[in-house]
């Protein structure tokens, strides 16, 4: 498969992912909690997986399977917790802009873990050019900064967890499927979310996940969001690498901010849209260089 396949699906899966924030919105609004949300669309994703085919049920060893739980909970459980958490806390703007600095934490990780993932001038350059455009869309005009300890401690820790997230999966998917990963990722975030429910019990009744907006919703953020955007993101990461991958959540907020636009009749200012094309100027800059090798190196998996 060309290189440029696998960016339209990365571009894809940030599309995706930028129209959750509407569907989490409206889900809050009619009674879920965070934590219920989270539970419901992994646990729909954990099942509807099961029908893309048998695969092992575990690591090669004990080391591994470890890794696999770290995966369920920071590209799971601990991530959503504290990005939602984060949004009860404080602005969604300071939670857009910190959450949106794992791609850069991810480079230097990567640079640092990861032999394959070398870091050069562009991915600085490009990840710092995308996350003023994130800026610029978070704030859409509006630069008033309210600072927020817990909130955007909750909001940097999600941006980490989801940077380790991006390096222990490139790690693994040396060695398993990608199948085989994204099904543990499903099983163990919805395993580590249960200690949640102690403290908020899972009490959603019956008659309020069938609403269609709500059932709609859920399968929306489970299926689609969740099953299908994480097992070819999953992919990505192994053919793309990790901080190539990562670069393209910088386009999240501002698919969120369109989608706001469209859905909720959000207001755009020519603030944003000066933000919007450096993100998208950045991602392009920090994939430039190398690219032929990346191509010379994936067609050995073709």
């Amino acid at each position: 498969m060309k290189t440029g396949w696998y960016h339209l699906m990365a571009l894809l899966i940030v599309l995706v992912w930028g129209t959750t924030f509407i569907s989490t919105k409206i889900l809050l609004l009619n009674g879920l909690s965070p934590e219920n949300i989270f539970f419901y669309r992994f646990l729909i994703a954990a099942v509807g997986i099961w029908f893309f085919g048998k695969s092992r049920w575990f690591a090669d060893s004990v080391k591994d399977e470890l890794l696999l739980v770290l995966l369920g909970v920071c590209g799971g459980s601990l991530y959503f917790v504290c990005e939602n958490t984060a949004l009860n806390i404080t602005q969604t703007a300071n939670v857009a802009l910190i959450v949106c600095t794992a791609p850069l934490i991810t480079a230097f990780l990567s640079h640092l873990m990861l032999p394959s993932e070398k870091l050069n001038r562009f991915v600085v350059q490009g990840s710092l050019m995308s996350l003023l455009g994130v800026a610029l869309v978070a704030f859409n005009g509006h630069f008033v900064l309210k600072i927020s300890p817990l909130g955007d401690f909750l909001s940097l820790m999600a941006a980490l967890t989801w940077a380790i997230y991006t390096i222990v999966l490139k790690q693994l998917s040396n060695r398993y499927s990608s199948l085989f990963i994204t099904r543990k990722v499903f099983i163990y975030g919805v395993i580590t979310i249960l200690p949640a429910f102690f403290f908020h019990p899972l009490g959603t009744e019956l008659s309020v996940l069938l609403r269609p907006a709500v059932l709609g919703n859920l399968l929306y953020l489970g299926v689609v969001a969740s099953l299908l955007c994480y097992f070819f993101w999953n992919i990505l990461v192994n053919r793309i690498g990790a901080v190539r991958t990562s670069n393209y959540i910088y386009i999240v907020p501002l698919v969120a901010l369109i989608a706001g636009v469209i859905a909720l009749n959000e207001v755009i200012t020519p603030v944003a849209i000066v933000g919007a094309l450096l993100i998208l100027a950045g991602v392009v800059w920090a994939g430039r260089k190398s690219i032929k090798n990346y191509e010379l190196r994936i067609k050995n998996y073709d």
